[in-house]
């Protein structure tokens, strides 16, 4: 296992779904979470969260401690805490060196005696639309078969958006990480969890989520970060923001983000990226390469691969 983190790094990553729902709301019909006051698309970072869990469980046979089990084949539930320590026999510094969840994103482990709460040092604010959304209600059918040679039909509604392209900013905070042991190797996890896991999503509601951008800048000065890099990006596009469909409707202007970037370039080490080719940029009006970005701030640049 590689050495504790030991500088404090902020993450930008975009990703989009298309007549999908990325992240319901049990308290409203499992609707798609949306400010009504300005038409914003939301998504918890718990939804985040939960798609990071599944995908290093599930393709890298990590330890997670908020597990999901399955009772039969309709019934699922999370295990308590309480249930989830003693299956570590109670013991604090056991959960920290197995479960990647903990020492990424923290959590309160319930005790015989007592509760330890360990604080995250990957820490994400909800995400948002970069542009107002529309809620479309569909309904349909479905049919089962209830006996053999028989069969039922069922109708069913439900709320979609046919599409959002959504932005998620976090901080990995280096001090809380000495508290959980939280590692590199951990933190490439968390990147691979965070693309390959939205990629991953096969649910009916989120079989339309692609990844597009992921950005992750590490600090060379101490106790630094610059902080609300996703108000630097801004999308650029001639249509109606509920009218926009895919992609090839918009571009990602980061005239501010470079801007910034290039002139904190004395206290950034470096940044690490992957952008899908089919996501556009431009900055100060004009169409720019994500592969240009070195030369445009004066900071190394490094390709995250998976």
């Amino acid at each position: 296992m590689s050495g504790e983190v030991k500088n404090r790094s902020e993450i930008l990553f975009i990703y989009d779904i298309r007549d999908g729902n990325p992240n319901g709301d049990p308290l409203d019909e499992n609707k798609p979470r949306i400010d009504e006051e300005t038409g914003i698309n939301l998504v918890t970072d718990v939804r985040l969260k939960r798609t990071i869990r599944d995908y290093l469980h599930d393709f890298k046979g990590e330890e997670i401690f908020v597990k999901e089990v399955v009772h039969d084949k309709t019934t699922r539930s999370i295990q308590t805490g309480i249930q989830r320590a003693g299956n570590f026999d109670n013991n604090a510094e056991r959960i920290l060196n197995e479960c990647i969840d903990i020492r990424l994103f923290g959590g309160v482990i319930p005790l015989k005696e007592d509760s330890i709460t360990f604080t995250g040092p990957v820490q994400f604010k909800i995400g948002r639309s970069l542009h107002r959304v529309t809620m479309k209600h569909i309904r349909g059918t479905g049919a089962f078969a209830s006996k053999e040679g028989s069969k039922k039909e069922t109708f069913r509604e439900e709320d979609i958006l046919p599409y959002s392209l959504i932005l998620f900013y976090g901080i990995i905070n280096e001090n809380a990480a000495k508290h959980t042991h939280l590692t590199e190797d951990d933190l490439k996890l968390l990147l691979e969890g965070t693309w390959n896991g939205t990629k991953s999503l096969i649910t009916r509601t989120k079989a339309g989520q692609v990844p597009r951008m992921l950005l992750k800048v590490n600090y060379s000065k101490e106790n630094y970060h610059i902080g609300d890099l996703d108000k630097m990006l801004k999308l650029n596009t001639e249509m109606p923001h509920e009218n926009i469909r895919g992609t090839d409707d918009f571009k990602i202007d980061v005239s501010g983000l470079i801007k910034k970037f290039a002139a904190e370039k004395a206290s950034i080490k470096d940044i690490e990226i992957c952008a899908d080719d089919r996501l556009n940029f431009c900055k100060d009006g004009a169409d720019f390469s994500i592969d240009g970005l070195a030369a445009a701030t004066g900071i190394a640049v490094k390709s995250i691969t998976f």
